[in-house]
C-alpha cells in the first residue's frame, strides 16, 4: 500500500469515529485524575507500612 492510499484509508476510519462531548471529555478527565490520585496514595501508604515494619524487624 503506498502513502496516498493509506492517508485515504486513515481519512476513511476519521470519518467513523464517534467524538466525545466536551462534557464526557471533562468527566471522564476528572475520573481519570480521581482514581489516579487514589492508587497513588493506595501505593504510598502501603509503601510507608511496608517500610514501618521492616525498620521494626530489621532495626
Amino acid at each position: 500500500m503506498n502513502v496516498a492510499g493509506y492517508l485515504q484509508e486513515v481519512a476513511r476510519e476519521m470519518r467513523k469515529v464517534t467524538w466525545p462531548t466536551q462534557k464526557e471529555l471533562i468527566s471522564n478527565t476528572v475520573v481519570t485524575i480521581v482514581a489516579t490520585l487514589v492508587i497513588s496514595l493506595f501505593i504510598f501508604g502501603a509503601d510507608r507500612v511496608i517500610s514501618t515494619v521492616l525498620e521494626v524487624i530489621y532495626g
